[in-house]
């Protein structure tokens, strides 16, 4: 049955990424937009989202969840059609001039010191713009993913990670832990979001609740000494961005790993209260 419904999913999606690719940037990514959030309240997530924002910010009231999530949808519906452009934000001018960089010389520095650094963020809109950026600016990366449910979709998907994104992809889980290792020995930083449920981390406070959080920037700065540096992304209007990369957060081999994914954990709060509506509320963060 899964079978039928993911091949239904992917013959939809061709379609609409053709129309999108037809139609241009602009009006797709409106267009994606509003069929996102007519249907994305139906889905089996939107319960999910619900909670999920009623455990991050307990005050509001339903109305304003709701609008929140009616604003991420439409978020979500323009990154879709952005997939399709993702080759233009790399290689074209003016596609390029759409996101605004701030704090360029930190990714400066890191390159002309030629030592691997640890990158973090989360499911921010568009994502997928950050790791192409940081690699596009002359740095050795290796991003971790998780690769889609959809058997039919995800080698799409990763064929366009791996040409417009980050050449160097890692899948999520031990396997992948073990191959960011040997990229990191080679002077290859890593890019990894922080903001997922895995089920090798540890529970780490997150909004106040508990919530299985990844070790691996706090493993890294244990064995390694690395710098993490936060990055972060969001929509200013329309298909514009702007782009952060912070300073690198200071941690020693000293700090318990507990303690520096407690400070990773906060900083990603800090980032979500800012624009709620810009980070993606459907995964299962708080999954026991």
């Amino acid at each position: 049955m899964n079978r039928i419904k993911y091949f239904l999913q992917f013959i939809s999606l061709i379609i609409l990424f053709s129309l999108y690719k037809i139609i241009g940037l602009k009006f797709s990514s409106c267009l994606s937009g509003m069929i996102t959030s007519f249907i994305g309240p139906f889905f089996r997530s939107s319960n999910l989202c619900h909670s999920n924002i009623s455990k991050a910010f307990p005050k509001l009231t339903k109305n304003e969840r709701e609008k929140i999530l009616k604003k991420m949808w439409f978020n979500y519906g323009r990154m879709i059609a952005e997939y399709m452009y993702i080759k233009d934000f790399r290689n074209n001018e003016n596609f390029s001039k759409k996101i605004i960089i701030e704090n360029q010389n930190i990714l400066e520095k890191i390159k002309h010191n030629s030592t691997p650094v640890i990158f973090v963020s989360g499911h921010f809109n568009n994502f997928e713009l950050m790791a192409m950026h940081i690699e596009k600016s002359g740095i050795d990366l290796a991003a971790i993913y998780r690769p889609l449910n959809n058997e039919y979709l995800n080698p799409l998907m990763e064929n366009i990670r791996k040409k417009y994104i980050c050449r160097n992809q890692v899948k999520k889980g031990i396997s992948g832990t073990k191959e960011i290792l040997k990229y990191f020995k080679k002077n290859t930083s890593i890019a990894l979001m922080i903001d997922q449920r895995v089920s090798e981390g540890i529970k780490c406070n997150f909004f106040g609740e508990e919530a299985f959080t990844t070790t691996i920037p706090a493993q890294f700065v244990k064995k390694y000494n690395a710098d993490i540096v936060p990055i972060h992304i969001e929509r200013t209007y329309g298909n514009n961005f702007k782009l952060k990369i912070f300073e690198p957060m200071q941690f020693s081999k000293n700090d318990e790993v507990e303690r520096i994914t407690l400070k990773l954990n906060f900083f990603l709060e800090q980032l979500v209260v800012k624009n709620p509506d810009q980070w993606i509320w459907t995964h299962n963060r708080w999954k026991k």
